[in-house]
């Protein structure tokens, strides 16, 4: 399911991630009714994404769709890389829930994408000194370092058993907990969560009936 998006102030200007952030990322890989439902299909739609996200310059993306217009393999092969990197920081999320190991790959494929991250470092300034940042790798691995980093401070500084996924098998988004008791299981209540309750009700009505139907007597 879809929720509202908290953007930062000023998406053309690259800001750190929170975790509810990098969950917004993952749950791009949707579904609908129980139907798979790609939010990211082109490197378009995920550069958009980031930019409005800002967690890429408007500038950087811009350069990214230059390039691809003039190289369209690679922009497939920078979709690709998005895509894996989403599919990977997925797996970590669902071995979390799960207390298993991730599959194969998955472990590399995110820190891969955790060592492109930016480097803070001090440059001269009119008044003595000031705080800049350089890239390591280009705007789309840094994009996923950020995005990427809120899950592994979750899990060395926060707390990791509150990552959930939805209950709903027709949904399956991944969200954090912040219930008092830490036992939620909706990502929303007021549509999985209802279409839950809604479900269970249904099925006891068919338990009342069934008897009834059985004994030859006609439901009211």
């Amino acid at each position: 399911m879809l929720t509202d998006q908290t953007r930062p102030a000023d998406p053309g200007h690259a800001h750190e991630v929170s975790l509810d952030g990098t969950f917004d990322f993952l749950n791009t890989d949707d579904r609908e009714d129980g139907f798979p439902r790609e939010r990211l299909p082109t490197l378009d739609d995920a550069l958009a994404w980031f930019v409005d996200r800002g967690v890429i310059h408007h500038e950087g993306a811009d350069r990214l769709r230059a390039q691809a217009a003039l190289q369209p393999e690679s922009a497939q092969r920078d979709l690709a890389r998005i895509h894996a990197v989403r599919r990977a920081l997925r797996d970590v999320a669902d071995a979390i829930i799960e207390r298993r190991v991730p599959r194969a790959g998955a472990l590399d494929t995110v820190n891969r994408a955790l060592h492109a991250r930016q480097v803070i470092e001090l440059v001269p300034a009119p008044d003595g000194v000031s705080v800049d940042h350089r890239h390591v790798g280009d705007p789309i691995d840094d994009a996923l370092a950020r995005l990427a980093d809120p899950l592994v401070s979750e899990l060395t500084g926060g707390h990791p058993e509150r990552i959930r996924v939805c209950d709903d098998e027709t949904c399956r988004w991944i969200f954090y907990d912040t219930s008092r008791t830490g036992r939620r299981r909706w990502c929303d209540m007021a549509t999985c969560g209802n279409r839950a309750k809604a479900a269970r009700h249904r099925a006891r009505s068919r338990e009342v009936l069934i008897p009834e139907n059985q004994s030859g007597s006609r439901p009211d």
